[in-house]
């Protein structure tokens, strides 16, 4: 029997307009290239969406075509993820930090037929031009004042004057909810990038659900500022989950130094936040160093790598409370929130760290298991450890062009690549990457466990555990330190760091230092290139 609700599809249109009927006059705050803070609100940038979408459908662009972008978190390209959504379009968020090679192969792995382009990545454009082989248009998001010059690029669009020709009215398109919205391709710190798409249902669902008290925890009062850029997995959700719940938006553009983000966070009374831990460090050392608050801010979302205990510690001391998540480009991305379960026993400080360190807890729609070698599952004690499983609505089942490649060696599951322990509430702690993990003397060593030990010591900027070939036990920790400037901490000093915080036999054989460590183009540790370097037999 058939229920008698109506049967209305998800679509990402939906959020925008609900935003500018319910939320109209609420701000979107965006830092631009060309210098100046640009304010808008959801009513305009419904309108100019419908512009921009009148503007596709001129340059030719039909229903599933991939329209590329290369820019920051700013109001112009929040109106191309509404706007090309919309209307029947694949809105293809591109990392710029990716490598030229990957950029170049990623357009035209997507089929991009337009690309729209910051004005600080027209120099990248222009380095792969020749390698373009599909994209028809170009448009720089500008305006006529700032248009540059251009002399291996084709005839350059100007953003302002390609909307102002449009009327700001369209129809929308009558489309199947799990038609593909936008795409985004993960890292490929090995092989090839590969293109996950995401549908107008998933979009929605993820919106909704990280809009939840026990996840982000948004609402139309919040003030919510999306430091991860919106080149990265959609900004974890957040571009769609604000204008979902008429939340203040407030995009930081290219400046993501801890100086920058802070007077944002205090002249637009910023509540909610999200980034990785990379930016973070780098904000509470700025404001360590001028001795100020946080202001308005409660909660910043933490996620990209595992988050130390002591960045935890010092975002409390100033008031501040920090959710760590995790999530994957396949996983829309977020799947695991860790906030605090009520009527539970009274822990020690340390206790209450140790859970809150922890990935979390699944979001409902996401489904979670833990499997041995042999495939079955282990026990949800948070000691036994394994390989994590997840399946649920946002997350992907391929790879666009490979649809039918398995992501998953058991069917049905999209296997993670991280090894973890659950307990009887759920928390998920990443115990290591599986490929990262270290295997000595037939003992497994978690290297996140020996970084976080190392950034909590007050001399250490970043620090890196990789496993590094013995003869003896086949593989040992190896550490690796960038110290903080006018540090002189010492290989002894460090390694002593680790008396009664780790077995014994857990403490790394050696410490090196270096000026910097090596990052992917999404801010996370590149662990492959660091155990490259130090793969030889004698680490000093």
């Amino acid at each position: 029997m058939r229920s008698t609700m109506m049967d209305v599809p998800l679509m990402v249109s939906s959020i925008l307009r609900h935003a500018a009927l319910y939320h109209g006059d609420t701000e979107i705050v965006s830092r631009t290239v060309e210098g100046p803070l640009h304010r808008t609100t959801y009513a305009k940038t419904w309108k100019r969406s419908q512009q921009l979408a009148n503007a596709l459908a001129a340059l030719g662009l039909g229903r599933g075509d991939r329209v590329g972008t290369l820019a920051w978190n700013g109001y112009r390209h929040l109106e191309i993820y509404y706007g090309a959504s919309g209307a029947g379009h694949v809105c293809h968020t591109i990392n710029p930090r990716l490598f030229p090679d990957q950029i170049a192969y990623i357009i035209n792995h997507a089929g991009d037929r337009v690309l729209f382009v910051e004005l600080s990545f027209v120099d990248l454009l222009e380095s792969i031009a020749d390698r373009l082989t599909g994209v028809e248009a170009i448009v720089v998001m500008t305006d006529a004042a700032h248009m540059p010059a251009s002399r291996r690029l084709p005839a350059l669009l100007c953003y302002e004057d390609l909307l102002a020709a449009q009327p700001d009215r369209f129809d929308w398109l009558q489309l199947d909810e799990n038609e593909a919205a936008a795409m985004c391709y993960t890292s490929g710190t090995t092989g090839d990038p590969k293109g996950v798409l995401y549908s107008h249902r998933s979009i929605v669902l993820h919106a909704m659900a990280v809009c939840m008290p026990d996840v982000f925890a948004l609402g139309a009062g919040s003030v919510a500022m999306p430091v991860v850029p919106m080149f990265h997995v959609n900004a974890w959700g957040l571009p769609y989950a604000a204008a979902l719940v008429g939340a203040k938006l407030v995009l930081p553009g290219s400046k993501l130094d801890g100086a920058s983000l802070h007077e944002l966070i205090i002249a637009e009374e910023v509540s909610f936040t999200a980034g990785v831990p990379t930016i973070w460090m780098a904000l509470l050392d700025w404001v360590a160093a001028n001795d100020v608050s946080f202001g308005s801010l409660k909660r910043v979302a933490v996620g990209g790598s595992a988050c130390p205990p002591a960045m935890f510690a010092r975002f409390r001391d100033h008031g501040v409370e920090v959710l760590h998540a995790w999530g994957m480009t396949e996983t829309s991305p977020v799947g695991l929130a860790n906030s605090p379960k009520p009527n539970r026993p009274t822990r020690r400080p340390d206790e209450e760290v140790a859970l809150s360190t922890k990935q979390g807890r699944p979001l409902f729609g996401m489904e979670f298991r833990v499997v041995g070698a042999d495939g079955t599952e282990i026990a949800h004690d948070g000691v036994a450890f394994g390989n994590m499983q997840v399946r649920g609505p946002w997350v992907a089942a391929g790879y666009f062009g490979d649809e039918r490649a398995a992501v998953h060696a058991t069917p049905g599951w999209f296997e993670t690549g991280d090894v973890v322990t659950m307990d009887a509430d759920g928390y998920v702690q990443i115990v290591d990457r599986s490929k990262d993990v270290i295997k000595s003397g037939g003992e497994w060593i978690s290297s996140i466990d020996l970084e976080n030990i190392a950034i909590a010591h007050p001399a250490v900027q970043e620090a890196a555990v990789v496993a590094h070939p013995d003869e003896r036990w086949s593989e040992r920790p190896l550490l690796v330190v960038v110290r903080r400037p006018g540090s002189a901490l010492t290989e002894r000093e460090i390694l002593a760091h680790y008396e009664g915080k780790v077995a014994r036999w857990w403490i790394p054989d050696h410490a090196i230092f270096v000026d910097e460590l090596p990052h992917t183009a999404t801010g996370k540790l590149l662990k492959a290139r660091i155990r490259e370097i130090y793969s030889k037999p004698s680490p000093v």
